[in-house]
């Protein structure tokens, strides 16, 4: 199923004059097909991006809006396998639960397409070759654990073994689950296959590697530097982090039978690795797009006037600031990103989102349980966007900013001035007398509210701009307040005349303005005012800010409708149950032991040797997070020992600790440093890894019996 997203649905149908025009390709995140989306993903890109799209077509630019599923990747393959159905099966299921809930909540894409649809697959393949043809990639033996039963090679989630650094002897080859620490699959101890069982072996394979060090200069001078002003600190500070820690070659190919596969001689067996397939998926969206609509997709991605703007979490300016950019330098005929806002993450409820444990808020869920409220989840979440840290989400939030700001201040606005106009002229738009002081100045904040929102808008800053979306309802509410239109039709009628006008100059603002943030309201508010009766078919950004009259003296407008609903307690309570049956779901899986491994004899146990030893020296290991160096005194000799103990203590902490140390056990290579040995650490409740420690009297040495 392929979905061409139109926004003619949603958007205004304006005819522009074309001369003025910018250009802008808009990128979001390619969501993974392994799972549906929740709030913290609309809150990071979608619900961002749509704003800015939505904004840069009222403003009569030409946008393309380009997004699709992400579909390869060793998850994907993981979860089919799990299910017992084939990798397409899966994200076909799950290409279309997010394409329709993302239509439905009025994401105005021009196009979600799929990185499994021929054209990507064509155009990643053509990417690729360019790259190889022009001699930009560098080819590299490496070894790699391979399974002789399954006559293949295994990435990373399908090796699991015991976790050098907990001891979890269920560990995956990419991360222990158990203690969450990063793991690359030739790192774990007794490794197995996860296919067969089987000890798997290493052996030799060849790929293409992307040399990221030789773009490091470039790189710095462009986003570090050039940027600095006008990118957020967190995308430029994250970057200058990796730049400093030294760029490497990474791999664009992998030995897996699901993806694109690698298109040139020395390739069977092989595909593009996700992270290099995936971000073409923009530019093969487009071609789709434009093919569809009788465009030249070149003018999107190779035009030096067009502005090209990434969409993206934090997680993934690695990909859209270091990698991309390099695939792009490097082919040489693409532009690059005129900038990259990246979101931190959403909390939900004060707990991080997480999918393994259903601690999230899903969007086709939410639709089905909140019908037609589509705009209050994305007001919400625009209004705690969370732009320069981490945010939360909370359900008691969410009701407050409904009822006391879009139900109590937006809808109760616009509703008093239909109702009004309806009851003292039958829904036709008065004639304005003289205006007052106090009108004119209604009427020039009015024309300075555009030029306020596109301030925060073009500078990303949607949380600031949809706070003066609502200060402009604000000022509706308190302009109708104060004049008491109520009282004055008894007592001076023709003034009520010119404060019905000038209310429905700012309703008509509102229907305007609000277009980016709340589509379905403010499509709702156009059709109430009967915008399409208008000569001009529409109400247009830029005539907000120069004209005082939107709405004509005559025109008719149909009867009120509640524009947003209060939401009840009781909607409420239901979610937070819903969260709270997770939590004790996932306790009660916590707090089951894990059951008893296999039985073992007297003499395996006997040929453990157990040890008092001494920490002498600590350091972390340079370009991890979680790996500590130690030189420890086992009394038999001092060695060297790496644990993934560094997010648990510090260096300083380390050192002149007693531990117990399992000295026979055969070395092991790490990050490149030979561990020889292992120190035993059990975990407490809180998470936090502890010694297992001997007393501190006991010699160096002494046996552990």
């Amino acid at each position: 199923m392929q979905l061409d997203f139109k926004h003619r649905k949603f958007a205004a149908s304006i005819e522009f004059s074309m001369s003025d025009n910018k250009r802008f390709t808009i990128t979001a995140a390619l969501p993974y097909t392994n799972g549906p989306v929740h709030i913290g993903h609309l809150a990071g890109v979608y619900v961002p991006a749509d704003i800015f799209a939505r904004y840069q077509r009222l403003k009569g630019n030409d946008v393309a809006f380009m997004c699709g599923s992400d579909e390869h990747g060793v998850p994907i393959t993981i979860k089919a396998k799990k299910e017992g159905i084939t990798p397409q099966e899966l994200v076909d299921r799950y290409h279309k639960i997010i394409g329709d809930s993302f239509e439905e909540f009025g994401i105005s894409f021009d196009n979600y397409s799929r990185t499994s649809a021929h054209i990507h697959h064509d155009t990643a393949q053509d990417f690729f070759k360019k790259l190889e043809a022009d001699g930009k990639f560098v080819e590299q033996v490496t070894e790699q654990l391979y399974d002789k039963e399954a006559d293949q090679f295994l990435a990373d989630r399908f090796v699991t073994g015991t976790c050098p650094k907990c001891g979890n002897p269920d560990a995956y080859g990419d991360q222990c689950e158990n203690c969450g620490t990063s793991l690359n699959a030739t790192d774990l101890i007794n490794p197995k296959s996860a296919i067969t069982g089987n000890t798997p072996e290493l052996r030799e394979t060849k790929h293409w590697f992307l040399p990221l060090d030789q773009y490091s200069d470039w790189l710095n001078e462009w986003i570090v530097e050039g940027h600095a002003q006008d990118w957020k600190p967190n995308v430029t500070g994250q970057v200058k982090s990796w730049i400093n820690d030294g760029l490497q070659p990474r791999a664009v190919t992998r030995d897996l039978d699901w993806g694109i596969p690698v298109p040139v001689k020395g390739g069977e067996g092989k595909v593009l690795y996700v992270w290099f397939d995936a971000p073409i998926g923009y530019i093969s969206a487009t071609k789709e797009w434009a093919a569809k609509t009788h465009k030249n997709w070149e003018d999107y991605w190779k035009d030096e006037n067009t502005s090209l703007v990434h969409f993206i979490g934090k997680d993934n300016i690695v990909f859209h600031c270091i990698i991309f950019p390099s695939m792009l330098k490097a082919h040489g005929d693409y532009i690059m990103p005129e900038n990259v806002p990246a979101n931190e993450f959403l909390n939900l409820e004060d707990q991080k989102i997480s999918t393994s444990r259903n601690w999230a808020v899903w969007l086709h869920e939410y639709l089905e349980e909140f019908p037609g409220q589509q705009d209050v989840l994305r007001y919400v979440l625009t209004a705690n966007a969370p732009e320069t840290k981490d945010n939360n989400f909370t359900w008691k939030d969410f009701q407050a900013r409904n009822n006391n700001e879009l139900v109590a201040i937006f809808g109760n606005f616009i509703n008093r001035t239909l109702v009004l106009t309806h009851k003292y002229y039958n829904g036709v738009v008065p004639e304005p007398n003289e205006f007052s002081s106090v009108d004119l100045e209604v009427l020039n904040e009015i024309n300075a509210y555009p030029a306020k929102l596109e301030q925060s808008v073009e500078r990303y800053r949607f949380r600031e701009s949809v706070t003066e979306l609502m200060n402009l309802a604000r000022l509706g509410n308190k302009y109708l307040a104060d004049e008491e239109p109520w009282k004055l039709m008894k007592t001076d009628p023709e003034r009520v005349k010119t404060i019905m006008f000038v209310s429905l100059q700012i309703a008509a603002s509102l229907s305007v303005l609000s277009e980016p943030f709340l589509p379905h309201a403010s499509e709702k508010l156009k059709s109430m005012l009967c915008h399409a009766d208008l000569e001009s078919a529409s109400f247009q950004w830029n005539e907000v800010a120069s004209q005082q009259t939107l709405i004509p003296t005559g025109h008719k407008i149909n009867k009120a409708e509640l524009l947003f609903s209060k939401i009840e307690d009781a909607q409420i309570e239901a979610q937070l149950e819903k969260l709270e049956a997770s939590k004790a779901t996932n306790a009660a899986e916590k707090s089951q032991i894990m059951p008893q491994k296999d039985e073992t004899t007297y003499d395996d146990f006997m040929k453990m040797d157990l040890r008092v030893g001494e920490i002498l020296t600590a350091e972390k290991m340079p370009k991890t997070d979680k790996l500590m160096v130690m030189t420890v005194d086992t009394g038999i000799d001092n060695r060297t020992i790496v644990s993934g103990i560094a997010q648990h203590y510090t260096a300083e902490e380390l050192v002149g600790k007693k531990v117990t140390v399992l000295v026979n056990l055969a070395p092991r290579k790490l990050r490149g440093t030979v561990s020889q040995g292992m120190i035993l650490l059990a975990e407490d409740p809180d998470g936090k890894l502890v010694f297992v420690n001997p007393d501190d009297a006991s010699v160096n040495g002494a046996v552990i019996a």
